[in-house]
Formats: C-alpha cells, structure tokens, sequence
C-alpha cells in the first residue's frame, strides 16, 4: 500500500502578522490482544483515502456521537503520522507507559446520518480473510474524547439511542404478533427486531417512522458486500435472506395498520434481510393497489437496485409514492464491478431513475460512500451529470459496509483524484440547492423540504 501524502504537524506556523498555531493532530489509538483501547502520547492518528494514506482535515473530526461503534481490525498494522520523524509509518507494536506490546488498528461504525470522510489508516503484512461487512471509519484521541474523520448528513435522529428501550419493545411485539401470528413478514420482523436489533423492524412494534415490509427471497444482484447473502469464501454476511414467499394479503396486514395510525408513516420494500423487490413486482403492485383502494395516508416506498424500468413504471402507476435506487458509483464499471448485476446493465439503472421521476415519485439514489472512490473528481463529475440530466430529488449519504481492502480490490483502476467528501456535499449543495442530501428515507410531507440546510458542510 503506498504511503504517498505527507501530513502537516501540529507546530506553530510563522505568517506575515503573527503565528497561527495548527490544531493538535489527534492521538492513534490502538488496541491490545485483548480487546483494551488505549492511546499513544506521541503517535498521531491518520486516515486513509482510498490507497493513499493521508492527513485528517481538522474540519472533518468530530466527537463520535452516542451508538457510535469501535472495532478492532485484525491482520493488519496501524499506519500513523509520526512528528519526530515527520512521516507516516505503520507500526507493529507501541510502547504505552511501561507496556510494550503487539498492537492492532481500531475503526469508528458511526450511527445512521453521520458519513464518514476518510477510512482507518492500516497496512497489511500478509493477504488476510475478508473483515466482516461493516463501514469502517477513521478515529482517534483528541485528549478528551474520540474523533472521528465524519460530517453530519442527516439532522434527524431516529437512530439515536434514547428511542429504543426493548423494555418497551417487547410487550408490544406480543401483542402485534398476537393480533396476526401466521403472518411471515410480520414473523420475520420480530426476528428482525429481537435477533438483528433493526432499528426499522422495532419502529413497526413502537408505532413511528418507517417500517420495513420485507418480501423478496431472491436478487438479480451479487453485491460484493451484499450483507444478506455470501459465498461461502467470504466474510459471513451481516443476515440471513428470508425464505417466504408472501401474497399480496400478507403485505396489506402489516401495512396497512401502520400508515393509517401512525403520523407521516412510511412503509418501505427493499431491506437488509431480503433480495431485490422488483422481481416480486405483481405482488407489490397488487398489495399497493389494495392498500390504496383503503388509505391515502403514508408513504409506500420502495427500496431497489433499480434494474427493471418496467417494473419500477408498473409499481408507480399502481401508487407508489417514493423510490430509492442504491448505487455505490454512477459510472457503469465502477458499479457493475461491485453490484455484479445479472442480467441487467448500469444503463437500465439510469433509466429507472428517468421513469420514476417522470411518474411523480420522489426519487433518491441510495449512494454507496466509501472515501477515495465516492470522492474521485470523475464520479463527481458523473453524478453532478445525473442530478442534472433526471432531476433526483435526494441523496441519502450511506456508508458502504465492507472490508477496505476488499473493495479496493474490486473496482477499476481510477482515473482522477480524490477531492474529498466534503466537496462532494459542497458541490451537490452549489449546484443545486433544491435537491435534499441526508440518510432517512423522508414521509410525503416532507418531500420538497431541504433539511439538510440546517447542516453545515
């Protein structure tokens, strides 16, 4: 891996009227053998950008906000900012007080609406297994707190952990289920809620937001970080795909409930624990019509890689409302080398965006963010193209849940350089202001609505 970028340190720096003083470059941290997180008095935390190993913006580092995650990195080697020698370096042990011992790399898993700059900066001695499917993000120590390489994205905070009491949770999902217990997707949902702790699955129990209505058990995709399915080679995906097939009756009594007793209720197909809904289209178009023929209230949403225009059109004419199309790249090999689609093309994708926002839905990208390839001057070039050329309405800033190196591994040789997630914010925001940036799917009564400008970027 090269070490290509140099670092600024924190030394006072003499201009014209005065001196500045840099800000202090945050402690690494590392952790020990068993598990213990400590940070180094002299070693100074980096980042990395794609391949290149690089300074941490001062802008960019955040305290790391409650349900934030660390994790170890096995099998690799922290690479820090060295101010005595004045480079970076990976180091295979450190010395921390009177320890001396073998040391591994730690990564931050920022809650939803917060996207990370810049991953950990690590190096690998020997090839090494896939790490599990997880965003890692760069951390460090700034004396008091960690910080994290991370923007805010999203002001709401559905996420946070003052939501969520399973105290709660639990008596009502024995009544719910009580009320339709044959029902799969309903089932499914308790596994959901109780086994893979999702946040969505427990807001249909605690009655707000969005609830998720999982029905496809098969996909037309083999995502390299597909976290629902995995070969048996690599890292063990994050879920167990569902097996049901449900009917249209089934979508409607988990649905229907919810969009017409809880306020700005959105429903959404297309979640963690199934494959691609567009392959069950006549059943969604069918369960959407019933529900309709019903309630107008609440948004139905769908969740989608986007590879079948006609099908996107067929759901929309029977009363979808939203449509959010994932892509890790708007450039055809970038996404087609990650997506690894069966029997559709990066084109088809596009052209379901066109549909979708010619027949009124309120259309976002799902953007796949991992820094060094989101960043790259070329897809931003690419995806400044695509806002203008079809009128998306948001972009949901997500982070891309994989091993680093793996993914690096995966894509096509780059063209151009990195400019920096930053930019990319600050250029969708320049270019078109109108068009929302965030992470949470938004309720009909929010389309139109900026609230990203309440965020500074």
């Amino acid at each position: 891996m090269p070490l290509v970028k140099s670092a600024q340190s924190a030394v006072d720096i003499g201009v014209l009227f005065g001196v500045l003083r840099m800000p202090p470059i945050p402690r690494l941290v590392v952790a020990d053998s068993k598990g213990q997180i400590l940070d180094h008095p002299a070693l100074g935390m980096a980042g990395r950008s794609g391949p290149d190993v690089v300074e941490v913006p001062a802008e960019d580092l955040l305290r790391i906000p409650e349900g934030t995650k660390l994790f170890s990195m096995p099998g690799s080697r922290p690479v820090v900012w060295d101010a005595r020698r004045r480079e970076f370096r990976p180091v295979a042990r450190v010395q921390i007080g009177r320890r001396s011992f073998a040391c591994t790399p730690v990564a931050a898993f920022l809650p939803p609406g917060y996207t990370r700059t810049l991953l950990p900066a690590v190096s690998y001695p020997t090839p090494q297994p896939p790490l599990p499917l997880w965003p890692y993000g760069a951390v460090g120590w700034d004396g008091e707190a960690f910080v994290a390489a991370a923007i805010r994205t999203d002001p709401m905070d559905h996420s946070a952990a003052r939501h969520y009491d399973d105290r709660e949770l639990l008596p009502l999902i024995e009544t719910r289920l009580s009320q339709a217990p044959a029902n799969p997707i309903l089932r499914q949902l308790v596994r959901c809620a109780t086994e893979y702790h999702c946040l969505a699955a427990k807001n249909l129990f605690l009655g707000r937001w969005e609830a998720p209505l999982p029905v496809a058990n098969a996909c037309n995709s083999a995502c390299v970080g597909c976290i629902s399915w995995q070969p048996s080679s690599a890292s063990p995906a994050s879920h167990e795909r569902i097996r049901y097939a449900p009917s249209a009756q089934d979508i409607v009594e988990v649905a229907l409930p919810f969009l017409t007793g809880v306020p700005e209720a959105i429903a959404s197909f297309g979640q963690g624990c199934e494959g691609e809904p567009l392959l069950l289209a006549d059943v969604i178009a069918e369960a959407i019509r019933r529900i309709r023929a019903r309630t107008n209230r609440g948004t139905l949403n769908c969740n989608t890689n986007g590879s079948l225009p006609q099908r996107v059109e067929q759901i929309a004419r029977a009363g979808l409302d939203s449509i959010r199309i994932s892509v890790n790249s708007v450039l055809g090999p970038t996404y087609t080398a990650y997506f690894q689609p069966r029997d559709y093309r990066w084109e088809d994708v596009r052209e379901s965006i066109h549909r979708a926002k010619a027949l009124g839905l309120y259309t976002t990208i799902n953007y796949l963010v991992f820094p060094g390839v989101t960043d790259r001057e070329e897809e931003l070039e690419a995806l400044l193209d695509l806002i203008r050329e079809t009128g998306l309405d948001m972009i949901q800033m997500r982070n891309l849940s994989i091993d680093p190196e793996l993914y690096l591994r995966t894509m096509p040789p780059a063209r151009g350089k990195s400019v920096g997630i930053r930019t990319v914010l600050q250029a969708i925001r320049r270019e078109f202001p109108h068009v929302e940036i965030g992470y949470f799917n938004r309720p009909k009564e929010l389309f139109g609505t900026c609230l990203c400008e309440s965020l500074v970027f």
